[in-house]
């Protein structure tokens, strides 16, 4: 896939209000058992303790929304919030420009920022100062933040920060003295926590979780390591999968090939005039009931004259002509089809080397002439001894033989041969992915970019980024699903740094770091 945002066909596909699995949806809350004691901590350490808070996760792990949550929950009467986005001014003067505007200080400085802290103390309110993707703070802009924190005597705000593993190490830099800030780590969804997260995820937008199987809901809470921002794009990558593959069985044409409709009902049309031709053909129902068997009368040689059996009646038959009807020559024992006829029989079984499988359709019946009209020269008297000695090669005597190669035609021969290819993109992608994954360490991570249905589109991604991108095949609700990854990296924040380095066309289908075993595990249950 090229695509995986949510349109018009796949919000209508599934008769959704809106994408349940968009990044941020308008009054969507979620608090697993495991993420209301932390909000309750927070509320907890914001009365009880003088260090910085300090939330961290990886990217999708929920941060935002325990921070949306954490101002929603404070009284407003008592507590003023203010948000800062370290995202484009993550130095000290951004940030201070950012608070002194909330706060209503003519001056971005610490000292005037803390004063008119002290006076809003007085009044009884308190003030949250809470930093979004903190992670991106330099080092001046954590400085900064930290004096916030220790304020004066008479008052300080209460600093969060929200942000990335990688912020913990810039605020030890800063911290080797004394104690100054406190991190409490998110932990990824349960499974059970995965299954009411995309329950509450889809009824907001008015479908159920029935969407999604058990089997597929344990496949998304593998793949996503059950962190939120993962298992919407993992859901969301299902369901679209899901839709097309449903959309393709629905369009899927019930013949082995494609012909133009005018041509198949000219075709339907001239069958349906030789069959009542052959109904009503002089004589039809004067023809012989005994004598040679049909496939005897087919092995003839061209222009031999036929030669009556016991019962006086002719062997070769006529049609209100003199002529007999063209027979095959001698030593082809396949019986003569027609050009537009052969083309018209669809269903047609045949081997990899294009031979018709025996006792398929593709054998085409026996040819059966009709009997001559009253009066017309049927040839020599008839002699009971000059019944002739079946061929050798006659077909109704012939002991069980493989059916003999029909003689091949030019570019029509082997219908079958052009399938074969649809066999090599099983061994590309193993080529093109599987053995590198297998010789990496387990416990190093890769990120993942995005899955595609499309070997063809995986391929042409793969070429065009060029570089550490690279796939692999894995089967998803029973269909074939090619993922591509970037890189490879012996730590999960060496992974999560590399994709804030990736092009901004990449990073907006929101790529994420897996492990290498998780992989391993999906080619092995692959095979």
């Amino acid at each position: 896939m090229t695509s995986l945002h949510a349109d018009e066909a796949f919000l209508g596909h599934y008769q959704l209000s809106h994408d349940p699995f968009a990044p941020r949806v308008p009054g969507f809350k979620f608090f697993p058992a495991q993420r209301k004691p932390v909000l309750g901590q927070l509320h907890h350490l914001a009365r009880y303790s003088q260090l910085l808070l300090v939330v961290t996760g990886p990217q999708g792990s929920g941060k935002t929304l325990l921070r949306q949550a954490l101002v929603a929950s404070t009284n407003k009467q008592s507590v003023q919030s203010v948000v800062v986005s370290a995202r484009g001014a993550g130095d000290a003067a951004g940030v201070l420009r950012q608070v002194a505007q909330a706060l209503n200080v003519a001056q971005a400085e610490i000292g005037a920022i803390l004063a008119q802290v002290v006076q809003l103390a007085l009044t009884g309110q308190e003030v949250y100062l809470l930093v979004d993707d903190a992670e991106q703070l330099d080092e001046s802009a954590l400085e900064a933040l930290l004096a916030l924190a220790a304020g004066a005597p008479e008052g300080r705000p209460h600093v969060f920060l929200f942000g990335e593993s990688s912020l913990i190490a810039a605020l030890d830099q800063l911290s080797t003295e004394e104690e100054r800030f406190h991190v409490i780590e998110l932990q990824p969804y349960a499974e059970e926590e995965t299954r009411e997260y995309l329950a509450q995820r889809l009824e907001g937008a008015g479908q159920g979780i029935e969407l999604f199987s058990a089997d597929q809901i344990s496949d998304i809470h593998e793949s996503s390591d059950g962190w939120p921002g993962n298992i919407n794009q993992v859901a969301r990558d299902a369901m679209i999968e899901a839709m097309i593959a449903s959309r393709s069985a629905v369009k899927r044409p019930s013949m082995g090939f494609n012909m133009p409709k005018k041509h198949v009902l000219a075709i339907s049309a001239v069958v349906v005039v030789a069959v009542a031709a052959a109904w009503l053909m002089p004589g039809r129902s004067k023809a012989p009931t005994t004598g040679a068997p049909a496939s005897e009368q087919a092995q003839l040689p061209l222009g031999q004259t036929p030669t009556p059996n016991a019962n006086g009646s002719p062997s070769v038959e006529f049609a209100g002509s003199s002529q007999p009807m063209p027979l095959p020559l001698v030593g082809q024992s396949q019986p003569v089809m027609r050009g537009p006829l052969a083309e018209a029989a669809g269903g047609i079984t045949e081997g990899d080397d294009g031979v018709p499988v025996e006792g398929s359709s593709a054998v085409p019946p026996t040819v059966t002439t009709t009997a001559p009209p009253a009066g017309a020269v049927a040839g020599p008297a008839p002699t009971p001894a000059a019944r002739p000695t079946p061929a050798p090669t006659q077909v109704a005597t012939a002991k069980p033989t493989p059916a003999p190669k029909p003689v091949e035609k030019p570019a029509a021969a082997k219908p079958a041969a052009a399938a074969k290819p649809a066999e090599k993109p099983v061994t590309v992608a193993k080529a093109a992915g599987g053995s590198w994954y297998a010789g990496q360490a387990p416990g190093n991570y890769v990120v993942q970019i995005l899955g595609t249905s499309s070997e063809a589109t995986a391929q042409n991604f793969v070429k065009e980024q060029g570089g550490e991108y690279r796939y692999f095949k894995k089967v998803l609700n029973g269909k074939p699903l090619y993922v591509i990854t970037y890189g490879n990296f012996t730590s999960r924040d060496a992974a999560v740094s590399a994709i804030k380095s990736l092009p901004a066309k990449v990073q907006a289908g929101k790529p994420w770091p897996r492990t290498v075993a998780s992989v391993q595990q999906e080619l092995a249950t692959t095979r």
